[in-house]
């Protein structure tokens, strides 16, 4: 890839990205944006792609911001732009329709918690620190931040973490809800890699229905959210997977998916 700004390989049925700037503390540019966009539409494409995990290079950080040596030249219409362009790959990531796992390896800061909350799941190594600093440098966040932290954590949360502009350690992370396991940081690689795998091995179209219900239901009213859920119930029925995952279950075996 352009600069070898992201790294890709895959695990069997696991797409791994890395973001690969660790002399930046992989601080996302508008180059790794443009990548990350690349990167997840090819994703997104690959039928045999059933899951993704999105990491950092090195041990330092997941990533640690946005560039503030490219973003302290932005005009006020440079700004808008360059925020328009993090959201946008924000919900790509969000609606991708595979699950995304962000393995938080160290600094997830401003663009960084922000690019983490975009993703399904969220592991953290126990020496993660996570926050939104924006404050300090006079700013607010652009890539998403003041919403999707408020949908995570509630709105006391948001307004401590943005308007205060300190990081908070891993451990207070999951007791606010924004990240879903914390693990030492030498495990973080094996359990992230565990845990997508596993999401790699169900039945793909039951989880994009699942991904999609619960991105509806988060914005819509109650009756809304459950009529989706009944149609995307009622259109597993249509599928080869739902017969052999019953197959399965009645025969006391392991399912194999085929996402048909």
């Amino acid at each position: 890839m352009a600069l070898d700004l992201l790294l890709t390989d895959d695990l069997g049925a696991v797409r791994r990205i890395t973001v690969n700037r660790p002399d930046r503390l992989n601080a996302l540019d508008r180059a790794s944006l443009d990548a990350l966009h690349t990167a997840f539409a090819a994703a997104a494409a690959d039928p045999g792609v059933r899951a993704v995990l999105l990491t950092g290079a090195g041990p330092k950080a997941f990533v640690a911001g946005a560039d503030i040596a490219e973003m302290s030249g932005l005009s006020a219409v440079d700004a808008r732009d360059f925020s328009r362009h993090g959201q946008a790959l924000m919900s790509r990531i969000e609606r991708l329709g595979k699950p995304v796992l962000a393995a938080i390896n160290g600094f997830a800061l401003g663009g960084g918690l922000e690019l983490a909350m975009a993703c399904h799941l969220r592991i953290a190594a126990d020496n993660a620190k996570l926050g939104q600093p924006e404050i300090n440098l006079g700013l607010i966040p652009g890539f998403g931040g003041t919403q999707r932290l408020l949908r995570l954590a509630g709105r006391a949360a948001t307004l401590e973490l943005c308007l205060l502009g300190a990081p908070i350690n891993a451990e207070r992370a999951l007791q606010l809800g924004i990240v879903n396991r914390v693990v030492p940081a030498a495990d973080l690689e094996s359990t992230a890699i565990a845990i997508a795998e596993q999401l790699a091995s169900a039945a793909p179209q039951a989880l994009r229905g699942i991904l999609d219900a619960v991105l509806l239901g988060g914005e819509a009213a109650i009756d809304t959210g459950l009529d989706f859920e009944t149609q995307a119930f009622a259109l597993a029925f249509a599928t080869e997977d739902m017969r052999e995952g019953c197959r399965a279950f009645l025969a006391k075996r392991k399912p194999q998916f085929h996402g048909r």
